[in-house]
Formats: C-alpha cells, sequence, structure tokens
C-alpha cells in the first residue's frame, strides 16, 4: 500500500516526465509581445554563431590522421581553436537571452574528478553548462554525426559516440569511457548526464551507472533555472523542443544557476557496484535539490519503473486511451459493451492483430482520427494486437474483478490451449495486463514454475501470496483490496482445479484467499 500510495504522490506532485508551460493572462500576451521582436532577433544571431562554429570545429583536425584523432587534441590546435569555440558557444547561449551564468562552487580539476555528473537534465539548452566547465568531452548518440553543425561540433568535441541500436557500439563506449576515466590526466573531463533523459526537474530518476562505471571520483553538478516562468524544460510528455525555444526566446532574460557539489569519492563496494554508485550519487543529489530521487527509467517511449524484472509504466497507455474514448462521448457503460465484444471477437479464433481501420469499426467511431491515436500508443506502426488493447483498458478501467481478468488473459494468452504458460505466454500476458511488452520476465516465470507447472491456479497464487509480485496488483487495481465476484458465464471464472467459494479462492489445500493485500 505503501508502495503505492509513494506513486501516486510521484505522480501528482512530482511528476518528472511531464512539463507546461503556466502562465497568467497577462503573461502570456507579454510573452507574444516580446516574441514576436525578440523571437527573430535571437535565432537569428544564434544561427550566426552555430555558422562562425562550423568552419572553426572542422579546421581543428583537419590534417589529422585517425591515429591522431583518437588521441586528445594538444599544442597549437588546442590553444588557438579552443578559446573561439569557448567564446562562440557562451554568445549562442548570450542571443538566447542567458546574459548570465550564476556559479556556486568551484569546479574540480581533472585529476580530481575525471567525470563532471549533470542533473537534473531538462532539455537541450543544458547545454550551457559546458561553456561553465570549458567544453568538457561528452557522450552522444553516432546518429548526430550526420546532423549540420552538430557533427562538426561533436568531433571538435572528440566525443564518445554510441549507436544505441548496436550492441557492440554499445560495448565498446563502455570500454572508451573506461578509458578516458583512467587516463590520469591525459584525456581532459568528461561531462555526462546520468538521467539519459530530460525531465521536468521536479524529482530525479534514475541515474544510468555510465558515468559510474570506472569506479573513480565524480563531482556531481546541479543545474537551476530559478525563473518566474520555467521555459526551458523539454519533457517526454508537454511542451516540444520547438514551444521550448519560442518561450525562451520571447522572455527578457533567463537566469540559471550551475552548482559544483564537492567530489564524491567512492567506497570501495562503490567501486565495485556501479549500479549502487549511481544511486547514491542520485540520492545525494536530490537531497541537495530537495526533490525526490526515483527509480523510474525511460525504457523505448515510456518512463517505467522496475520491479522483480517487469517494467512498470508510469501512466500507462491505457489511461490515455480511456480519456479519449471519453471524449468520443463513451460512458463506462458503453466502454465496458465495447470491450466485451472485442473479448468475444479474440475467443472467436479469428487474428487478433487488427488495423487502424478495423480498430475504428469495432469502436463504431465515425473517422479514424482517434483510432490513429490509440494504435499509436501500443504500437510503432498502424497494427494493434487486440488482446493487449482490450486487457489493459479492462485494468485500467476496472471493467472486471482480478479473478475473471486474469481467467480472461489466461485463456487469451495460454498459446497451445494446454492450460500451462510458456516463457513466451507469461511475457505477452503481463504485457497486456501492465500495457507495454516486457522482456525480462525470467525472474517471474521461475517463481511461476518453482513448485510445479505454469497453470492458471500457480499464476494466481504468485500474484496474490508473493512479496514482490503481489505487488503488482496492488497498483494496477489501484491499491484497492477488490473482492472476487462469481463466475457470470463471460470468459470468467478460475480453472485448473480452482473453485469459488465464499467469494474467495480455494486451491484445493484448505487455504481461500479473499482478497488482494
Amino acid at each position: 500500500m505503501e508502495r503505492c500510495k509513494g506513486y501516486s504522490q510521484l505522480y501528482e506532485h512530482a511528476h518528472p516526465f511531464v512539463h507546461e508551460v503556466k502562465q497568467s493572462t497577462a503573461l502570456k500576451i507579454r510573452g507574444v509581445l516580446l516574441g514576436l521582436v525578440l523571437f527573430p532577433i535571437r535565432i537569428t544571431l544564434t544561427i550566426l554563431f552555430f555558422l562562425l562554429m562550423w568552419p572553426i570545429a572542422r579546421l581543428r583536425l583537419a590534417g589529422l590522421s585517425d591515429t591522431d584523432r583518437a588521441r586528445p587534441v594538444d599544442g597549437w590546435r588546442r590553444w588557438l581553436f579552443h578559446p573561439i569555440m569557448l567564446f562562440l558557444s557562451r554568445a549562442v547561449f548570450f542571443s538566447m537571452g542567458f546574459l548570465w551564468i550564476k556559479v556556486k562552487g568551484r569546479q574540480a580539476g581533472q585529476n580530481e574528478a575525471a567525470v563532471l555528473a549533470v542533473a537534473p537534465h531538462s532539455g537541450f539548452l543544458d547545454m550551457l553548462v559546458l561553456c561553465v566547465a570549458g567544453l568538457p568531452t561528452v557522450v552522444s548518440r553516432s546518429e548526430n554525426t550526420k546532423l549540420p553543425v552538430i557533427g562538426a561540433l561533436l568531433e571538435f568535441n572528440q566525443s564518445v559516440l554510441v549507436s544505441r541500436k548496436d550492441p557492440e557500439s554499445r560495448r565498446k563506449c563502455v570500454s572508451q569511457i573506461k578509458e578516458r576515466l583512467t587516463s590520469n590526466g591525459y584525456w581532459p573531463q568528461m561531462l555526462m548526464f546520468p538521467e539519459g533523459t530530460t525531465t521536468n526537474g521536479q524529482a530525479l530518476i534514475k541515474f544510468k551507472p555510465g558515468a559510474f562505471l570506472a569506479g573513480v571520483p565524480v563531482q556531481p553538478v546541479l543545474l537551476r533555472y530559478p525563473n518566474r516562468v520555467d521555459t526551458v524544460r523539454w519533457t517526454w510528455k508537454g511542451i516540444s523542443w520547438l514551444q521550448c525555444l519560442w518561450y525562451t526566446a520571447s522572455q527578457l532574460y533567463s537566469n540559471v544557476t550551475v552548482e559544483f557539489l564537492p567530489v564524491y569519492m567512492p567506497s570501495l563496494e562503490e567501486k565495485v557496484n556501479p549500479d549502487l554508485y549511481a544511486d547514491n550519487v542520485q540520492k545525494l543529489m536530490a537531497k541537495t535539490l530537495g526533490v525526490p530521487a526515483t527509480s523510474y527509467v525511460m525504457e523505448g517511449s515510456f518512463p517505467v519503473t522496475k520491479l522483480g524484472g517487469l517494467s512498470l509504466p508510469l501512466e500507462p497507455p491505457a489511461g490515455e486511451t480511456l480519456k479519449m474514448l471519453r471524449c468520443q462521448g463513451f460512458s463506462t457503460v458503453q466502454i465496458k459493451a465495447v470491450i466485451n465484444t472485442m473479448i468475444d471477437y479474440c475467443h472467436s479464433g479469428q487474428s487478433i492483430t487488427i488495423t487502424v481501420d478495423h480498430l475504428t469499426s469495432l469502436l463504431g467511431l465515425t473517422d479514424k482520427h482517434t483510432a490513429v491515436k490509440i494504435c499509436s500508443l501500443y504500437s510503432k506502426n498502424d497494427m494493434l494486437d487486440l488482446r493487449q488493447f482490450c486487457l489493459s483498458v479492462c485494468v485500467a478501467a476496472r471493467l472486471r474483478d482480478p479473478v475473471s481478468l486474469l481467467h480472461t488473459t489466461f485463456t487469451l494468452y495460454d498459446s497451445d490451449g494446454d492450460g500451462l504458460l510458456s516463457a513466451a505466454d507469461l511475457s505477452n500476458l503481463m504485457g497486456a495486463l501492465v500495457g507495454i511488452p516486457q522482456y525480462n520476465v525470467g525472474e517471474i516465470y521461475s517463481e511461476l514454475t518453482s513448485k510445479g507447472q505454469g497453470t492458471e491456479a500457480a499464476l494466481y497464487d504468485l500474484l496474490t501470496t508473493h512479496p514482490t509480485f503481489k505487488m503488482i496488483l496492488n497498483e494496477y487495481f489501484q491499491c484497492g483490496c477488490v473482492e472476487p465476484v462469481m463466475a457470470d458465464g463471460n470468459h470468467n471464472g478460475i480453472q485448473n482445479g480452482k473453485t469459488i467459494h465464499n467469494n474467495g479462492i480455494s486451491n484445493g489445500n484448505g487455504v481461500t484467499h479473499t482478497k488482494f493485500h
């Protein structure tokens, strides 16, 4: 119960993945008027300075062999081009309205801390910290090297490049990071954003271990934007990067504070456990900022927290689906009727992968715009697994009690109809219940089959008695103690030897489970 309460508070008060610019009417009018004047001027100046940086970035490494490029640039190439690039970088942010940068604390030297860990990560404007820190090297996606100007700047920076889609590239990236961080001053300092994605700064999400892999001291760096209107944040859900750019350029000026905390010296335990090291630094930085330290990470397009290897989304797609259906005039009764019809369709043996047009027809919509949006929540293409859609909506809207819902889910995902779940079946089943794909079901499958076969009864027992996995039901049934109801003949009930007795479930050994706790 406390776990679920904690998630509720995070969502309501420190929702780190959502950001909206809230302004009074007067501020909005003022912003529009200033934007009409300031935005074109500032964007023009910013583009101009970027274009000036482009040839300088290319000249720094011009004529060097691949071997020389793999070593840190020094000599005249550094003392000539580095100050110019530093000046132009500062000019870019000055043009955007960051007239002053307040610095607190002292930046440690490379021999004191090989890496600067910066948080919270709010958006692309956070790169102004590079100006304060003297242009340390960074880690970037290899795809960014193909972008005009940006690619040249990454080359100038001698950045560590990684392709997230290529396992070999990720391994090489880890090796390069360790090499640079343990070079004893041979390579310049590195700067990393350990959150790995942008948030609204109201909470710190789980730090990735990259900055802590080498087990060397790090210097935590805090970024704050103490402005009347927060225009800088760019999150997973909320204003877009273009709106962020408009709002920021429309201010007379924007304030930013960069605070260098004391160098964090890892313990022996932290040196051999990068995840522990990262978690402890996260907690320290969160405490200093006065915000929660959370366990959420980005997985694909969803912010999730991990529980027993499963990925639990902060905001399941079914929640947004329900909002859209209600905007279309669907009542709870109508939603339940439509979902029951769809579940009957799934049981009929017809294809459970449907198109947007088919979803439009099943929902009885007059146009497919809403169906397209719904499909995009669950899939990257215009195809949708109808089982996942139905069951996740059942969970979000509480259309069925846990007993009947679990029975329906089990029958839909028992692929060969033998009353037993394979690991793949369990992966699909749990993905349907929580609303997003599950890729690491090894722990829950081992628990499920540890005392026998993966039957429906065994799954029910696991989800209602196991200290870890019963939290899923508490979480996804709004922390409620939901009383099971009698089987109603509509795909409800419990098979595999279980029978309903006095609003409970007897498992044949005299133990009756009556509620989820």
